[in-house]
């Protein structure tokens, strides 16, 4: 499998990207340390608009600070127990202020509704490995799941996959954890590496039967602060069969590409194993980037 660089765009106004995910003609971007979800032309990249989550002290600045920025990581495409269409923004629970979220309905005008996600995460603890701690950096879901990714950087024995019942989990949270728990289900995965560093999760969509997953390189053992970025993976996983294809992120000439690659959504399927992708990038430094790239399986490219 190859995983090609098309294009790569910066993202004017929009700190920290976080996560994509693609609705229709509009993709929707989250930053891990801004109080908006942004709204972008899935096609040309043009911006949209956005949508505010939630009040933050004015004057302030455009990022919020670490300590304080509930740590948006995670997003995917849901129908809420209500029946409603929309998206789900998950923190990644790794302090307790990252523990929320918001359900943001579809429409021209969406009312995101706060989440307190800590009754969920207190189910997923029990199954971490020894001195490890929640940090939830990717969601997606199927047609009968919910998908939860963590990312531990530094080791290479606590890449894990939660799954869960969809329409139980989706009611859990949207009932701030009232009512039956739904039961968890942990895959544990072993990612590549680059100079030793192994790969942590960073995003996931799950499209055509298929589960699609980024994995990005840091060097660094703190899941709050942040290391060098050393590069990042596009991998197809397969989840009857518990196997997972990887391919390092590089450019069409084949150097390898050295961003933070922090979300992925499927754009279109040129044919038969081929995929092209609209990532997104986090610099640790504030600036977003989106990139389009092709992904390529190995037998379509026989």
């Amino acid at each position: 499998m190859t995983a090609t660089i098309l294009s790569e765009t910066s993202i004017p106004g929009l700190p920290s990207a976080s996560g994509v995910e693609i609705i229709g003609d509009t993709a929707y971007v989250i930053g891990d340390d801004s109080p908006w979800l942004f709204r972008l032309d899935a096609a040309t990249l043009a911006p949209l608009g956005h949508v505010r989550l939630f009040e933050t002290p004015a004057p302030g600045p455009a990022r919020l600070p670490k300590p304080d920025k509930p740590d948006l990581e995670c997003m995917a495409a849901v129908n809420w127990p209500d029946g409603r269409a929309g998206l789900l923004l998950l923190g990644s629970g790794s302090r307790p202020n990252r523990a929320r979220g918001w359900f943001v309905p579809a429409g021209a005008t969406p009312q995101p509704a706060a989440l307190d996600l800590a009754p969920l995460y207190q189910l997923l603890l029990p199954w971490l490995p020894a001195g490890v701690g929640l940090n939830l950096e990717a969601a997606a879901t199927s047609a009968t799941e919910l998908l939860l990714f963590q990312r531990t950087v530094g080791r290479a024995d606590a890449a894990l996959l939660f799954r869960l019942p969809l329409a139980a989990a989706l009611a859990f949270v949207a009932g701030g954890g009232a009512g039956a728990a739904p039961a968890v289900a942990v895959l544990p995965f072993a990612l590549p590496a680059i100079a030793g560093c192994p790969a942590g999760f960073s995003g996931a969509t799950f499209v055509q039967d298929r589960l699609f997953v980024t994995a990005s390189v840091e060097d660094t053992a703190d899941a709050v602060l942040d290391g060098a970025v050393l590069g990042s993976y596009v991998g197809v996983v397969d989840l009857a069969a518990r196997t997972a294809s990887f391919a390092r992120l590089a450019w069409a000439d084949g150097r390898a590409y050295r961003g933070k690659v922090e979300g992925l959504a499927v754009r279109r399927t040129p044919g038969p194993g081929r995929w092209e992708l609209l990532l997104v990038t986090d610099d640790d430094a504030g600036g977003s980037t989106a990139v389009v790239a092709e992904v390529v399986a190995d037998d379509a490219a026989a």
